[in-house]
């Protein structure tokens, strides 16, 4: 591939640069200069009022389970809980016409443990519901039974920490008033202490673990379609935040190894490997990780994942004092502090990089607490702690101290439905001053990186740039601005996106715009330098070139060819403003 991007503005991972021209030549950065190339390329893109960055780098995402869920009962676009379930129903009516019914289905194909005459194949599989539809976040059986009434379903939240499954399932299941719920777990129940339809945290396992497993080829078909979505988004590599059985989808670990063999996989990839909440033999489960450790390719497994507490919604998200609400409670804290501070300890001296998941401030300091009880960690160590929602104060300096980095789900502090109806209740005046301490995580010297945890919302790297620079979403509930002195500079933000995420990845050839390395590059619709702060949620990707070669081109096919005499000022970019964020809840 030759290709001239000429008169384009080039954030090369770290600053602006003064050149105004990327010349590519088989694949290979060649040079950045001046003007147009001295021998043109066969492809010349006059690319003014344009930025050019180095490929996004996505620092958490699910991409297997993205793209099956995009492949199946995918809700995950509707505006509401009409919406949704019409969207349910349709999709039932489509593989009820593909597939034999429930009743047809031959009962001995997928063992049922528990003896239970309800069918156990032909499951309505999928997710992306919003927690705002429903009173409490929690749906009910009832209502997905009235669009789902034959066959069994179970369909994720949109942040993976819950399942909304109907009448069937749970039958299939044996939960009744009498199930107990596992450490960790939550089944939301009525007065009689009968199950609702809503399960929380590892409660979902009681239902998941009698869907049928995935097959080869529906794991490998997710990956090719989340890889498709994240590419035309300008994401050329990216960490997958859980290698790993989880909430039923299965270990995609084997695709990533067969795809990158085959060269289905032409993004870097780093598989955060799955630190499972019931080990108890440290050392063994060290060595297991160990013995699936790739350190060189395109797929590589040199981060382990841990998830340390729960969400804000179903108040499972671990915090320092109770929450304000006649509830109570602190919610859930996964792991003792014995176990993190030896289970860090054992995985940095086998020299893996830890990935946490931490919402809560107790989360986020068990976190910190035990990467300082490390000690002396490796001098080249990449740990790192993602979605930080609420941080103490006083726990902001020590991740710069202790050389932890903050991992940014940008797009979520913003005043959206989640937020203000299921967050801001339970938090109180004073926890609600600590969400989101970009600006206090910058100021303190912190090193960034930034996720977009899809599918628990959109995987555009602009949408988050955008509120991370207003702290609003021009299509939230409220769109004024959440804690702004909170916010971050344009390039910063790009930094933390493009860089700031490779860094983690140890990546070679993502992050930067080097000359003598493959071309990972993503080219904007407008300039968010140029443009108003208000707009840079309407910036498109419209160029991805991975590894060489163009991933994505949505290019105006009237676009001129041959480099203009000089360069002049795009005028103000005003599209219409997306639509509002996915609600916001991690995995």
């Amino acid at each position: 591939m030759d290709i001239d991007i000429l008169d384009v503005t080039i954030f090369d991972g770290d600053s602006i640069r003064p050149e105004n021209r990327v010349s590519i030549r088989d694949g290979l950065i060649t040079e950045l200069g001046t003007g147009p190339a001295q021998s043109p390329a066969d492809r010349v893109i006059a690319a003014t009022g344009r930025l050019l960055t180095p490929g996004f780098v996505d620092a958490h995402v699910h991409t297997t389970f993205g793209g099956q869920e995009s492949l199946a009962c995918d809700v995950s676009g509707a505006d509401g809980l009409t919406e949704t379930l019409n969207m349910i129903r349709d999709y039932v009516a489509a593989t009820n016409a593909e597939n034999p019914t429930s009743a047809e289905a031959d009962a001995t194909d997928i063992p049922d443990p528990t003896n239970s005459p309800a069918p156990t194949a032909n499951w309505v599989i999928g997710g992306g519901w919003s927690m705002a539809d429903f009173p409490g976040g929690n749906p009910t059986a009832d209502l997905l039974d009235a669009a789902c009434p034959d066959r069994p379903a179970i369909l994720l939240s949109a942040d993976h920490h819950s399942a909304w499954v109907n009448t069937a399932a749970l039958t299939i299941a044996g939960l009744d008033a009498t199930t107990t719920a596992p450490a960790g777990g939550v089944i939301v129940t009525d007065s009689h202490g009968t199950p609702t339809g809503c399960l929380h945290e590892s409660a979902i396992d009681l239902v998941s673990a009698h869907v049928p497993p995935a097959s080869d080829a529906e794991v490998h078909a997710g990956l090719l379609a989340g890889q498709s979505y994240l590419n035309s988004l300008g994401v050329t590599a990216w960490m997958d935040a859980i290698v790993g059985d989880y909430g039923g989808h299965r270990d995609p670990y084997d695709t990533y190894v067969r795809a990158a063999a085959s060269d289905d996989l032409h993004s870097e990839v780093v598989g955060s490997l799955w630190w499972p909440r019931e080990v108890t033999d440290i050392d063994a489960e060290v060595a297991e990780l160990t013995a699936r450790a790739r350190t060189e390719g395109r797929f590589r497994t040199t981060s382990v994942k841990f998830m340390l507490d729960g969400i804000v919604e179903s108040r499972t998200a671990a915090m320092s004092s109770e929450y304000s609400c006649t509830c109570g409670g602190r919610g859930t804290s996964y792991f003792t502090k014995d176990h993190l501070e030896a289970s860090f300890a054992a995985l940095d001296r086998a020299g893996f990089d830890i990935h946490c998941h931490a919402i809560g401030d107790a989360a986020v300091r068990a976190a910190l607490d035990a990467f300082a009880a490390i000690g002396s960690p490796r001098a080249d160590a990449r740990h790192h702690i993602a979605h930080v929602q609420v941080v103490d104060p006083v726990d902001v300096p020590r991740f710069a101290q202790l050389g932890v980095t903050a991992n940014l789900q940008a797009l979520w502090a913003c005043y959206d439905e989640q937020m203000i109806d299921l967050n801001l209740p339970v938090l109180g005046d004073e926890r609600t001053g600590w969400l989101y301490p970009f600006g206090s995580f910058a100021a303190a010297g912190t090193h960034l990186a930034m996720g977009s945890d899809w599918p628990v919302s959109t995987a555009n790297p602009w949408e988050a740039i955008h509120v991370a620079v207003n702290r609003s979403h021009p299509g939230a509930a409220d769109t004024s601005p959440l804690l702004p002195e909170q916010a971050l500079d344009v390039e910063t933000a790009l930094r933390a996106y493009t860089s700031g995420s490779a860094h983690l990845l140890r990546s070679r050839s993502n992050g930067g715009i080097r000359r003598g390395e493959p071309a990972n590059l993503a080219l904007t619709s407008a300039n968010p330098f140029e443009v108003a702060p208000g707009e840079i949620a309407a910036i498109t990707n419209d160029l991805t070139i991975c590894a060489g070669r163009i991933v994505h081109d949505a290019l105006p096919a009237q676009a001129p060819t041959l480099p203009p005499q000089a360069r002049t000022q795009a005028p103000p970019h005003r599209p219409t403003p997306p639509p509002a964020p996915t609600d916001s809840a991690p995995a």
